[in-house]
């Protein structure tokens, strides 16, 4: 059972640093337990670095999405290494964003050889089954909390909304309600700056209860400022690291061998895949099926079924494709060998990036939060950042509590709704008991995603007669 949140790892007055070892158990129990897509992973770390272990605040939380929302490539992910990055600097941000991507990298590449060598199985069906019911109950706790916490007038509850419809019903990229909800607040704040809540000019007094609050406030955080020097030097690394081993593979196994291919292809994936996963995946699978003939036809939803029983982004589903390309397609080395390096490589090169752009941008950043005159843009962005969250919780909960859903026009819009004859009882009722175990007897997230996959799956089984 989750203690009270002013019991359970509550920091002491005077504390003003994290040692680097809890940071890495609480890094690594992040990336084990980090289910459900960006919608569950953000949930999950807002309830252990905000709610629950109080190393960062509200306020700076949010304000750290708000800039992972706006870059390619996994914002989850992402987050984590501004977090890690804030708390240890460079080492941080590094150790932070390994763990939480290494735990659904080993997991699915065992996946991906018993997929490849033996076909699905159907014990990693069951117990998916009851771990979706858990994280549903995550994701709408945050959507409560975060909610909350940001929409403090009725303007923002408006653009929240309005985010929300247009990204649900008319399908509008993110960025451009990012890009609309940071124009519009720039003008209600210069016309109707009352709609808006104060601007913070200095640290809040409430956010002094949060370590890394406190710690940047008392030290010479040197490393939050930013620096021309240290961001060409950022740069420098990280593209070396990001290509150096697409270099070494052509050198090796030349230009048109699979591996090689994989790393020059999702290296261009990874600038491009704006707005999530599931908006690069159909690009993905016209490529990696039809242009290249890496996959079979189907093949891509079996991996993004497996991905989706791992921890970590949903952007994993790119390793797969990786793995059972070079295995499909070893050319002269040991089959086994080709899908470990092609998995390696996508792997590589989707998530290198990442590290990129917190490292370099990340300082920039972080030097807005003292700018009056954006604060109206980033306070309405913030807004619309829990209506895309809020789409992602109904997305997950049709997803959940249905087999079959429809899109249906409706004047301009395109809804995707159930069909209600089509309704999952043991999905619905499990997630529903997941939701009472968490909001009302907080229940911990660990218990709650053992006990949801452990009765899901034996629910799974007696309905499939196996």
């Amino acid at each position: 059972m989750t203690q009270p949140m002013d019991q359970k790892s509550d920091i002491a007055p005077g504390e003003l640093s994290i040692s680097f070892a809890e940071a890495l158990r609480v890094w690594a129990k992040i990336g084990l337990l980090g289910f459900g897509g960006p919608a569950g992973q953000i949930a999950l770390m807002h309830r252990e670095l905000v709610e629950q272990r109080r190393w960062i605040s509200e306020s700076r939380f949010l304000h750290a999405l708000n800039y992972c929302m706006l870059l390619p490539g996994p914002e989850a992910q992402q987050l984590a290494v501004y977090v890690g990055w804030l708390l240890h600097r460079t080492w941080g941000g590094i150790v932070a964003g390994i763990l939480f991507v290494l735990p659904g990298a080993v997991v699915l590449g065992v996946l991906s050889w018993l997929y490849v060598s033996f076909g699905s199985l159907p014990v990693i069906s069951a117990l998916f089954f009851g771990l979706k019911a858990a994280i549903l109950a995550v994701v709408v706790e945050a959507v409560l909390r975060i909610g909350k916490r940001a929409l403090k007038t009725r303007f923002l509850i408006v653009v929240a909304a309005f985010a929300f419809v247009i990204i649900y019903a008319l399908h509008v990229p993110f960025p451009w309600i990012v890009v609309g909800a940071a124009l519009t607040g720039l003008l209600v704040g210069k016309w109707f700056p009352e709609w808006l809540p104060a601007a913070q000019t200095t640290t809040e007094e409430s956010d002094m209860r949060y370590v890394v609050d406190r710690q940047l406030a008392n030290r010479d955080a040197t490393h939050i400022q930013p620096s021309l020097r240290r961001s060409v030097l950022a740069t420098l690394i990280c593209v070396m690291a990001w290509f150096t081993p697409i270099t070494l593979a052509i050198w090796w196994l030349g230009t048109e061998h699979v591996v090689a291919k994989e790393g020059m292809f999702f290296s261009q994936t990874a600038v491009v895949t704006f707005g999530g996963a599931y908006a690069v995946l159909a690009y993905v699978a016209q490529r990696a099926v039809g242009d290249f003939g890496w996959l079979r036809p189907g093949e891509m939803i079996d991996g993004l079924a497996l991905a989706e029983t791992t921890p970590g982004p949903l952007i994993m589903v790119l390793q797969f494709v990786g793995f059972v390309a070079a295995y499909r397609h070893p050319g002269t080395l040991d089959p086994l060998v080709a899908a470990l390096l092609g998995a390696a490589m996508t792997t590589w090169v989707t998530f290198v990036p990442s590290f990129l752009f917190i490292f370099v941008g990340a300082p920039y950043i972080e030097a807005l939060r003292r700018n009056r005159s954006l604060h109206a843009a980033l306070s309405a962005v913030t807004a619309a950042v829990v209506g895309v969250v809020l789409n992602l919780a109904v997305w997950f909960t049709l997803h959940t509590a249905f087999k079959d859903l429809v899109q249906h026009p409706f004047g301009p819009f395109l809804l995707e709704l159930p069909v209600w004859g089509s309704i999952e009882p043991g999905a619905a009722i499990l997630a529903a008991a997941t939701m009472v175990a968490m909001l009302r007897f907080k229940l911990g997230l660990g218990w709650t995603l053992l006990g949801s996959s452990l009765v899901g799956a034996a629910y799974w089984w007696v309905r499939n007669g196996l």
